[in-house]
């Protein structure tokens, strides 16, 4: 259910990308007496104001990361990351009408769409700390961050068909549609931790109590928030989910753009050749994920496997943009763009799970700070480009794919220098009151307070 939740996640998010191709395009209308006559766009949208129609989603998604994370926290992830999710679904199927009454609603949406899509992220960090075993984290998170490519690989294609043959405002409607059935389910099946989980056995909720013994509630801790910031291996992960975020957003809202300006694809050939990198991606990241824990799993250290993944997939990507910068074979262009968001898969596994390592009962806060400075780039790189390609020239998209690359390095070698596996000294507690408190914990979950057999347990 997180993989397709955050199937949903993305598929709601980029549509538009695709549909504004549509919205912006001139069509052939045949009339009556079989003559051909060219129909003007429905909507007169320059290169600046798509730019601030595709950022605008992002203005309200880095307003609700760290308060996700808080509410996540408190309230709990399974609750919120649903309503977030349902509330930008019925957003979604809203838009048509919406933006037909004007920019400034279209653009207001997109704002409030945000708003409620900004807690997802953090919020799952708060399930996973409630139900991944740590030797499982990599596996557990990558499954479920995958849903997010998955869900650009179907929506990006299918936006373009649903496009071509129903009209743009289908995109929205079928997307809403289906993320709202997505919730239904939900509610239905997913419960905030084991112990409320009527359909879990005995065995595996024993399993997980006892894997998670070491790690305390996030209801009952408070943040230090001073900690956060000043930690070097906070802010190498920041960095790296900055890095990660803007080649893949400056692609994501601009790929399908960039296709019909410079390979001349038509509609429905960009939403299937911009779709190819996050097959790719969605590819590497399952792989990657059972590869970390493998490793993890008494053969390298946690730090090591952090590193080596993060830095190894962004000095590749950063090669593969500067050669897709300079190519002009169409195929060799698609070929290296595709390996270069593909290989995000093992950066993804390494810095999207570290908050897990060094600092679980605030991993949902880590996360919401993170992913803050990390929605920068989907707000700032559409713009830049909408800026740069003004003539939608080969060399001014060349310029683009510089500064992603660019980026990518600086962000390997910040991540290569201050990460860290281990959990930190300010997310540490003294060992007999940890367990004690998990102690206390399980017995009021468990509803009986038989302490001799807990302590025996324990011992």
């Amino acid at each position: 259910m997180a993989f397709f939740g955050f199937f949903n996640v993305y598929a709601l998010r980029v549509n538009l990308s695709v549909a504004v191709v549509a919205m912006t395009a001139a069509t052939n209308a045949t009339l009556a007496n079989g003559t051909t006559v060219q129909v003007p766009p429905e909507f007169d949208w320059d290169s600046r104001t798509q730019g601030l129609i595709l950022s605008s989603f992002f203005y309200g998604y880095i307003m609700t990361q760290i308060l996700g994370g808080w509410l996540a926290a408190r309230v709990g992830g399974c609750r919120v990351f649903g309503v977030g999710l349902a509330a930008t679904a019925v957003l979604t199927v809203l838009t048509p009408p919406v933006a037909r009454a004007g920019t400034g609603w279209l653009i207001a949406v997109r704002v409030i769409e945000g708003l409620f899509e900004g807690v997802t992220y953090p919020c799952i960090h708060a399930v996973w700390a409630r139900w991944a075993p740590p030797a499982e984290r990599s596996r557990l998170a990558t499954i479920g961050f995958s849903g997010s490519y998955a869900g650009t690989v179907i929506s990006l294609p299918l936006s373009g068909v649903l496009a071509a043959r129903l009209g743009w405002p289908s995109v929205f409607y079928v997307f809403g549609l289906a993320a709202l059935v997505w919730y239904a389910l939900w509610v239905i099946l997913v419960k905030e931790g084991p112990e409320e989980d009527p359909r879990i056995s005995p065995g595996e909720l024993r399993f997980i109590r006892e894997a998670l013994a070491t790690v305390p509630d996030p209801k009952t801790t408070r943040q230090p928030w001073c900690s956060f910031l000043t930690s070097a291996p906070v802010w190498a992960i920041v960095a790296a989910h900055f890095s990660e975020n803007w080649g893949f957003y400056t692609l994501l809202t601009q790929l399908p753009t960039f296709m019909r300006d410079v390979l001349h694809a038509q509609i429905q050939q960009s939403g299937v050749l911009s779709a190819l990198p996050y097959v790719c991606m969605a590819v590497i990241l399952q792989a990657a994920g059972h590869l970390a824990d493998w490793l993890r799993a008494g053969r390298m250290s946690t730090t090591s496997v952090r590193k080596l993944f993060n830095c190894a997939a962004f000095i590749s990507q950063t090669v593969f943009m500067m050669v897709a910068a300079y190519m002009t074979a169409p195929w060799a262009i698609v070929l290296c763009i595709t390996v270069a968001v593909g290989l995000g898969g093992f950066a993804w596994s390494a810095f999207s799970v570290n908050q897990l390592d060094i600092a679980p009962q605030y991993a949902s806060v880590l996360m919401g700070i993170s992913n803050t400075v990390a929605t920068l780039p989907g707000m700032i790189s559409p713009l830049i480009t909408g800026y740069i390609v003004q003539d939608k020239t080969p060399s001014q998209w060349r310029t683009v794919f510089m500064i992603s690359s660019a980026i990518y390095l600086i962000g390997a070698l910040i991540y290569g220098t201050f990460a860290s596996g281990e959990r930190q000294p300010w997310a540490k507690e003294q060992f007999s009151d940890l367990v004690d408190k998990a102690r206390k914990q399980r017995l009021e979950r468990s509803g009986h307070s038989n302490e001799a057999l807990e302590m025996s347990h324990e011992s």
